[in-house]
């Protein structure tokens, strides 16, 4: 629960959130870099955040997965981070479809639902890809642990 309000004041303060870019791009390779570079700060701190417990669960985690850890939200950044819209769509998941990727709140719920499809299609290596489009639905080891480390944040 103090995770949760945690972040939802940093959704509406976002000068509070400085996310370790620098820890990130450490990682980050080519056009990943510029994906990362493209989401909001509140969610590269998170990613951040993602890919540090991740580090401190399995210190031997492989790249590629620490790389999938900064970048599995990285779909979001399609839409403005806007805190009401976040809220909404964490409470009610629609069914919607990912395509056509619409405007106004129809399309915020697209992207909460489908935001890792929209970060995998842009993601080059297939590792990275992987891991990103199944971190909600885990099915390998590591989606698994990404998926765990993102709940514990």
């Amino acid at each position: 629960m103090q995770r949760r309000l945690r972040r939802l004041f940093h959704a509406f303060f976002p000068r509070r959130e400085e996310p370790d870019d620098a820890f990130a791009l450490a990682f980050l390779q080519g056009e990943e870099r510029t994906l990362y570079l493209s989401m909001d700060p509140r969610d590269r701190a998170h990613a951040v955040r993602v890919a540090r417990r991740l580090l401190q669960h399995y210190p031997d985690a492989p790249a590629f997965a620490i790389r999938a850890a900064l970048l599995h939200d990285a779909g979001k950044a399609l839409r403005p981070y806007c805190p009401l819209e976040r809220i909404l769509t964490g409470l009610y998941a629609l069914p919607v479809s990912p395509y056509p990727l619409r405007r106004g709140i129809f399309g915020a719920f697209q992207v909460r639902r489908h935001h890792p499809l929209y970060a995998a299609e842009r993601i080059q290596d297939p590792e990275v890809r992987a891991l990103v489009l199944e971190h909600h639905r885990p099915q390998s080891l590591w989606g698994k642990r990404l998926h765990q480390a993102d709940q514990e944040e």
